[in-house]
Parts: structure tokens; C-alpha cells; sequence
């Protein structure tokens, strides 16, 4: 039986089910399967279908966690995939047609930091599952606030920290946002303690756009050559975005256009169907290359 048969049943038990916990049961057992089912969006080859499929995806699972708002695996599903939406389609569209329609490019910006903004709330909502109160206490005492959380608590943790760098990313004039750019660093830093390996070593493209980012205040653009060299290592060349991270934000700042060219190139040149757990997530970082060589010219002064 396919994935999706079982999914489909599970929907019709839910809209006619009376009894409020065996309701329940059925939305659980929905949310466990939608959670766990991101494979069959990662492995796909066509990302504009998996752009029109996506939002609706989003709304489901956002509709489940009103009925079951402490589902653990929902909450991570749901956070994950705003961030994702949000930077493959919304911000890189706004990227891309800057030149052409700036208040377009605007109004899309906007619109992917709100996104931000709900996975960010909804990863946040995850982790007080494990740490009731983490939101407060992270604040009184990031450290000790990380202690309870253990290897399985890596996705979630990563995941929020992704979509609170991005939101912070996206709109540097957000003081208030920004100020807490070192709480997104510890929910980073904790899930590389546990599990520095998790998803071929994708927690170290946090770091790689951190360290580079800040190299005006107190960032280490040798620390993050020493994430990407990791990042490279961890997934055997086989990640696109790790390079593509480091061209644009450590190799632009130092105007090293060769090895912007470089990283970029070898981008391109991995092969999609190598893996295919990461053919999407390759073919998005690719589309990200190209329109970064394309800006060549802008980029680098000579």
C-alpha cells in the first residue's frame, strides 16, 4: 500500500468521527504519518511542483495541531516546512526579481518573515514539549534552559534555530529580532553537541552563514571555512548548499572571486540523482548558484 492510501483513510476517519478521544487518536495517527512523510517531497526532481503542493500540506498540518497542539513530530513537520517554503520560494523569488520590481521584492521579503516568524513559534511550541517554560528560561539561562535536551530533539532544535537566524536575516532593521541573534546560536550549538552528523552535517550551514555573516562583530571567518570543510566532509561532497552558503556570504565578503567561482561550480556540478533523499534540497541550493553567478558583476568590484 502507498504512503498516500493510508494517509487519505486517516482523513476520512477524521472528518467523521464523533467521539472526541478517539478523534484524537485518528488526528495522531494523521499527524505521525504527515510528519514522517517529508521524504517523498525531498526525493522529488520537480521543486514547482513541490511549490504548489506545499502550502497545502502547511495548512493540514497546521489544522491538526488545533485539535492536537502538543504533537511533537506536527510541531517539528510544521516548523521545518514554513522555513523551507519561506527561503526556497518566497525569498529567493523576492532575490531574484529585486532589479526589476523592487517593491514586489519587498512585499514577498515580508511576507517570508512572517513565515519565519510561525515556524519560528512553532518550533519554539515543540520544544516546550521536552522543556516546559523553555522560552522564558532560555532567556534567564540559555545553558542551562539546553540541558534537558537530548539527540532526538535535534530536527526541532535546528529547525527553530534555522528559522530565527532567517527572520533575523531578512530584516536587519528588526532591532528587537536581532538582539537575539545569540539565542538562535544556542539552540544551534546544543543541537551540534548532540548530533553533529544530523542530516549529513546540515547544522553546520547554520554556522558557516553565522560566523560569515558577523565578521564585523565578532564572527570567524575561519570558523566558518572550518564548518564548510566539516559540512563537505559529513556529506562526501554531496550537499550543494554548505558551498553555496560559504560563496555568498565568506567569499563575497572577501572578495575572493575565484573561489566564489569555485564553490560555486562544484555546486553545480553535483550530481541530483547521487542521493535522492537530497534531490531536492541539491536543485534548490543549484537554482540559488546560478542566480548568484549570474550577479557576478555586482558582487565583486574590480
Amino acid at each position: 500500500m502507498s504512503k498516500a492510501r493510508p494517509v487519505l483513510l486517516l482523513l476520512a476517519a477524521v472528518a467523521v468521527l464523533p467521539a472526541c478521544s478517539v478523534k484524537k487518536i485518528a488526528v495522531n495517527s494523521l499527524g505521525n504519518a504527515l510528519a514522517q512523510g517529508g521524504g517523498v517531497y525531498s526525493k522529488d526532481d520537480d521543486p514547482e511542483l513541490v511549490r504548489e503542493a506545499t502550502p497545502f500540506g502547511l495548512k493540514l498540518m497546521e489544522s491538526l495541531l488545533e485539535e492536537s497542539p502538543q504533537h511533537k513530530g506536527l510541531l517539528y513537520a510544521t516548523s521545518s516546512g514554513f522555513t523551507q517554503y519561506a527561503f526556497a520560494y518566497i525569498q529567493q523569488d523576492a532575490d531574484e526579481i529585486e532589479a526589476d520590481d523592487l517593491d514586489k521584492a519587498v512585499a514577498l521579503r515580508a511576507r517570508a518573515k512572517k513565515m519565519y516568524l510561525r515556524a519560528l513559534d512553532y518550533g519554539m511550541r515543540g520544544l516546550e514539549t521536552v522543556r516546559p517554560g523553555f522560552r522564558q528560561a532560555l532567556r534567564q539561562d540559555p545553558k542551562a534552559a539546553l540541558v534537558p535536551f537530548k539527540k532526538k530533539d535535534v530536527p526541532t532544535l535546528l529547525w527553530t534555530a534555522f528559522a530565527w537566524g532567517a527572520a533575523i536575516s531578512i530584516d536587519k532593521t528588526d532591532s528587537e529580532l536581532t538582539a537575539d541573534q545569540y539565542l538562535a546560536e544556542h539552540l544551534a550549538r546544543r543541537a551540534l553537541e548532540l548530533d553533529e552528523s544530523y542530516d549529513r552535517g546540515a547544522i553546520h550551514d547554520f554556522f558557516i552563514s553565522y560566523e560569515g555573516a558577523r565578521r564585523s562583530v565578532g564572527g570567524s571567518l575561519d570558523a566558518s571555512r572550518q564548518h564548510l570543510a566539516r559540512a563537505d566532509e559529513l556529506s562526501k561532497g554531496r550537499r550543494a548548499a554548505p558551498l553555496v552558503a560559504f560563496a555568498e556570504t565568506v567569499s563575497v565578503s572577501l572578495q575572493d572571486k575565484k573561489e566564489f567561482d569555485e564553490l560555486l561550480n562544484r555546486a553545480l556540478a553535483i550530481d541530483v540523482n547521487a542521493e535522492p533523499e537530497l534531490r531536492l534540497v541539491n536543485l534548490v541550493a543549484q537554482r540559488r548558484a546560478r542566480w548568484l553567478l549570474a550577479r557576478t558583476e555586482e558582487l565583486f568590484v574590480e
